[in-house]
């Protein structure tokens, strides 16, 4: 992928000089007033059972009564090194990812659904900080909060996609930024808040999982969206990208991954999709250019 001719976001946090505690670490619990044991445990869960973690913090906080971000105190030289541009590849490699997705979809989004669009940040940490959601932690992967409306990436997850996962390569790590983008995009949309409403009154974990997996096959095809729409206008992919896409998207789905944890798949209990619903529902999204055909809540098969 030519990322290098992408222009550099101006919208990235880089906390990573900051260690893992974030800036003094979480006094007091983490978001909405939730104790930092109880974030732990949900950040657990999240790991074994691949949901989004700020999923679940943000309903553990509709529940205790929060949901309004915590205001992080951070003195004015801490927060201008933060908005300092990276300068290691990793960081300049998210950096001019997140810069695409925004020259994109302000575009395409007012185009396609006559809503503007308004950027996600992105906070680049290494191993742990604070988020409108409670904790960041390494180990729950790249995720979007729309308390703060932020993407929070470690970005030595993508070392982990490769040693873990056999996953590599430039396209292959920019699917994944561009799938917590579409996260954002489903947010800007009103998209996010109406499925939590409806996780919240859904008669069984079963129906509340399969509500979850239509959010995250949206952001896959709205990565397709993007890089489709982002490859017309500047020519940004190179042979082997797309595969690259499919790699990711095939080892990270929900059968798959419960099939290395535990030796088979239980599909009621995925909340992600399986490996070729996030394959086929990237392609639908590449192959059209089109938000609409992401409309995995009205599709007759997910």
């Amino acid at each position: 992928m030519r990322w290098e001719d992408f222009r550099s976001s101006d919208n990235v946090e880089d906390r990573r000089g900051e260690g893992g505690g974030g800036g003094g670490g979480f006094p007091g619990g983490g978001a909405g007033g939730l104790g930092i044991g109880t974030i732990v445990i949900l950040c657990i869960i999240g790991w074994v059972t691949g949901i989004n973690p700020a999923i679940l913090i943000g309903g553990a906080e509709q529940m205790s009564g929060g949901g309004q971000p915590r205001q992080e105190r951070v003195d004015p030289q801490t927060q201008a090194q933060r908005n300092t541009k990276p300068t290691d590849e990793s960081g300049r490699f998210a950096a001019a990812i997140l810069g695409n997705t925004e020259d994109v979809w302000k575009e395409i989004l007012p185009n396609q659904t006559g809503k503007q669009y308004r950027p996600t940040g992105m906070v680049l940490y290494k191993g742990g900080t604070r988020s409108g959601c409670g904790s960041a932690q390494a180990a729950m992967g790249p995720f979007y909060c729309p308390l703060d409306k932020k993407i929070y990436l470690d970005t030595s997850f993508f070392k982990e996609m490769e040693q873990k996962f056999g996953v590599k390569g430039d396209f292959a790590y920019a699917y994944v930024i561009a799938h917590e983008v579409g996260h954002h995009v489903q947010d800007e949309l009103g998209i996010l808040g109406k499925v939590q409403g409806r996780q919240q009154a859904a008669s069984s974990k079963v129906e509340s999982n399969q509500l979850s997996v239509r959010v995250e096959l949206m952001a896959d095809c709205l990565a397709g969206v993007w890089a489709k729409n982002s490859n017309d206008k500047y020519n940004s992919l190179e042979p082997g990208d797309i595969e690259e896409a499919m790699q990711a998207a095939s080892a990270i789905g929900d059968d798959k991954l419960q099939k290395q944890s535990q030796g088979y798949a239980v599909p009621d209990s995925f909340t992600h999709g399986s490996s070729d619903q996030r394959m086929r529902w990237f392609m639908t999204g590449y192959k059209s250019g089109q938000t609409k055909s992401c409309d995995t809540f009205r599709a007759a098969r997910n």
